[in-house]
């Protein structure tokens, strides 16, 4: 089974990587940038198939090791 965690700042926190691509890609000539909020994604490959227990290890996973659940959000999708 495969799995995707996606891993984002909370609204409201500073996101300064943001704010470079953003700048980056206005003078790269890109139109129409208002702005650019960074992240994290992984592509996790789990075995069996039992998607619930899937669903908890994951969301087990994101909270102590892949995210920083104090100033960021995190969505778990099986895919």
């Amino acid at each position: 089974m495969k799995a995707r965690v996606t891993v984002t700042l909370k609204s409201g926190i500073l996101d300064p990587q943001g704010k470079a691509i953003e700048g980056a890609l206005r003078s790269l000539g890109v139109d129409g940038v208002a702005s650019v909020r960074q992240g994290k994604v992984f592509d996790i490959e789990l075995s069996g198939s039992d998607r619930a227990k899937a669903e908890a290890a994951l969301k087990e996973a994101a909270d102590r090791l892949l995210a920083n659940t104090v100033i960021e959000n995190y969505r778990v999708e099986l895919l």
